[in-house]
């Protein structure tokens, strides 16, 4: 399922945490402070890069490490996919910014450093629209300033060589060329203003107005009828004809029979590195990555299913995932986007998680909906909580905790898996302090148990969130193939919602108590479900322009907080205290009562396909937002100093190699220059921009 991103939470085991008061560990303003400059190893404007640390990888064997090494080298290699999934341009304005950013000499101080900057936040979001608000971000350097640029770094060697599939720039008018073609793409805010316009304006529906390239030049009335057969890895195109047709996402076989499609330079690199893995792997593992090889070879869905069967099943401790997964970029909600990780396993914290994944179905038979939607078999989940040695494509830090694989037919039968990134909770955690809390919290009451029990509430809140509700329910016949055809642009923001609610309707349940989970009950309960209510108002920060909510889990918290609210009078109150606006709980089990006839009515229309239903919940409650109190909100985040977007950075793995070419040796380090890691990613395919 589309993985739970939260910027405030740490992952240790819940098990393993005395039970003395939570504000012995939370830390004062100056070590937060001291913290946040030991993991922000730089900001660029409103975004931070943190380092993400992966401490286990000492333990491991040298054949472990090996494997690590060929894993991250294949998430490598598909990188560069993303940014052509989320605009036409990606690749070449990729190309040129890294190559001006390689060679550098001789060209303007001024302008060197807004194209640098420019750069560190295109690698941090994948292209020039944010992330989180599918928002496109325009370059404080001119035009005439990157093309004298470009230029420039031309005659400093740059353009010489291919890159991937673009040729080489050979000559100066090959590079003016470029960056006019470039130019709306980069300077123009109304060319291509969103990804994923799931709200679009100006009479255009959601494919028209978006920016990704899962469908050329064609709009959602071209495609009400149209039957996916490769839905996660194609495009849709238009043929001479006037017929739909779809361009696979395939490498192509060696012997020839299936040719090459979409992305076969960057999906035959990644099988090159897979074949290397496969060696260090153990003989489940392997057996998953020959399936994974020839889904990137044939881009046959058989072997797709094939590959998450088996990968589900097993629990290596040098874990990673690869593909094209997660579908909400798509507006149809069916094409998926490329992203990668290579994951080590957190043994404590894993311990304490299989907890809950070995009571699934006791939640189950306690969650609040109809009976014929409980599910009475269960599959027990592969849980584990997990180090990033590396995040790829469309798969970020803010990412802290994943429930995978998304197929239906896979995870009835053989379970889920669900991983918990420990790396990137105590990383934010770091990073972020309490400071927020102090401002927006309701009260002093607020504030007291957020600092004693505010950790606590939202490590449980994503535990529950991933191994309890991702997994929960049954689906009406109807629909017993998946929801997502059916609930289209709206599934991503149900299912997260659903997920959401079942942690906040299983807080207050003694099976926690009863189970070591949980410290003080009421309190941690409590302070999940201030940060539920307060969650609406704070991410407005991250909605700096406009007037809509487009991120699929910022709608989901806004849909729980403003439906309980609308529903259920006394449950939750914004107010206003010396001209800033507050949200508080007046009544936790009243707000509970509207978690239940949320969560069931979301229940039963995943269970039934209701897209009128889902529709109107979530236009209604999760898409409008009041500008003037974003404004406010923005304004008081800035008082405070603290970044509004993260990006990570991985950890570089080094090996050794021996006579024969094996790996005998790997050594981790961490890099502190965004750009040297992002430019020695892009030196896979240009070996011109390698750094030292």
């Amino acid at each position: 399922m589309k993985p739970l991103h939260l910027l405030f939470v740490l992952l240790l085991s819940i098990a393993a945490i005395p039970s003395q008061s939570r504000a012995q560990q939370a830390p004062n303003q100056a070590q937060s402070k001291d913290s946040a400059s030991k993991v922000i190893v730089e900001r660029v404007g409103d975004t931070a890069f943190i380092q993400l640390r992966a401490p286990s990888f000492a333990a491991l064997s040298a054949r472990q490490k090996a494997l690590a090494y060929w894993l991250t080298q294949a998430s490598i290699a598909i990188d560069p996919i993303i940014y052509d999934q989320l605009s036409a341009y990606g690749l070449q304005q990729k190309r040129l910014l890294e190559e001006i950013v390689a060679h550098p000499n001789g060209i303007d101080a001024d302008a060197m450093a807004k194209i640098s900057e420019f750069a560190k936040l295109f690698w941090a979001n994948r292209g020039n629209h944010n992330d989180t608000t599918s928002q496109k971000f325009l370059p404080a350097f001119t035009f005439e300033q990157l093309q004298k640029a470009a230029l420039t770094t031309q005659q400093n060697g740059a353009f010489r060589s291919a890159y991937a599939d673009l040729p080489p720039l050979a000559a100066p008018a090959d590079v003016t060329g470029e960056v006019e073609a470039l130019r709306a793409s980069f300077f123009d805010p109304a060319f291509e203003p969103m990804i994923t316009a799931k709200s679009p304006v100006g009479g255009k529906d959601t494919i028209q107005a978006s920016s990704n390239t899962f469908y050329k030049n064609l709009s959602q009335e071209d495609l009400k009828d149209f039957k996916d057969v490769h839905g996660l890895n194609s495009r849709v195109v238009k043929d001479a004809n006037g017929k739909l047709t779809e361009e696979v996402y395939r490498a192509g076989t060696p012997d020839g029979k299936v040719p090459p499609g979409v992305y076969a330079t960057y999906l035959k690199k990644a099988n090159e590195y897979f074949e290397k893995a496969r060696g260090y792997a153990d003989p489940q593992q392997a057996e998953a990555i020959g399936h994974l090889i020839r889904f990137y070879q044939t881009g046959d869905y058989a072997e797709w299913v094939a590959f998450g069967t088996i990968w589900v099943q097993n629990d290596a401790t040098v874990d990673f995932d690869n593909g094209f997964i997660e579908v909400y970029r798509d507006a149809r909600g069916a094409k998926g986007s490329s992203q990668s990780f290579v994951t080590i396993t957190d043994k404590l914290v894993t311990t304490a998680m299989k907890k809950l994944a070995e009571n699934a179905g006791y939640f189950e038979q306690k969650a609040p909906w109809d009976a014929k939607y409980k599910r009475d078999s269960f599959k027990l989940p592969v849980v584990k909580a997990v180090e990033t040695l590396i995040e790829t494509g469309d798969f970020g830090a803010t990412t802290i905790g994943d429930n995978l694989p998304n197929e239906n037919e896979i995870h009835e039968k053989y379970g889920s898996k669900n991983f918990l990134f420990t790396g990137s909770s105590r990383a934010f955690d770091l990073a972020s302090g309490h400071t927020s809390s102090r401002e927006f919290a309701a009260g002093p009451t607020e504030v007291e148990r957020n600092a004693k029990y505010g950790v606590e509430a939202e490590e449980l809140m994503t535990a529950l969130h991933e191994v309890i509700g991702h997994g929960s329910g049954k689906l009406s016949d109807r629909v017993s193939a998946g929801a997502q055809p059916f609930l289209k642009e709206y599934f991503s923001t149900l299912e997260e919602a659903r997920a959401d609610l079942m942690a906040l309707w299983n807080v207050w349940d003694p099976k926690l108590k009863e189970l070591g989970l949980i410290t003080n009950q009421d309190e941690v309960a409590k302070a999940m479900y201030d940060t539920a209510a307060l969650v609406a108002l704070q991410q407005l920060r991250r909605i700096p322009h406009g007037d809509t909510i487009e991120e699929d889990h910022e709608r989901d918290r806004q849909l729980i907080a403003h439906y309980i609210a609308d529903k259920v009078p006394g449950s939750i109150e914004q107010f206003t205290r010396d001209g800033k606006t507050y949200v508080r709980v007046d009544d936790y089990q009243k707000m509970r009562q509207g978690v239940g006839m949320l969560l069931a009515e979301l229940m039963r229309i995943k269970a039934e396909g209701d897209y009128d239903a889902i529709k109107a919940l979530v236009d209604k409650y999760g898409v409008h937002l009041d500008p003037a109190l974003r404004d406010e909100v923005v304004a008081r985040y800035k008082t405070l100093n603290l970044p509004t977007y993260y990006a990570g950075m991985n950890a570089h793995l080094t090996p050794a190699f021996g006579k024969s070419g094996e790996v005998e040796k790997v050594e981790i380090d961490y890099l502190q220059d965004p750009a040297r890691q992002y430019l020695n990613y892009g030196a896979m395919y240009d070996k011109d921009l390698a750094q030292k």
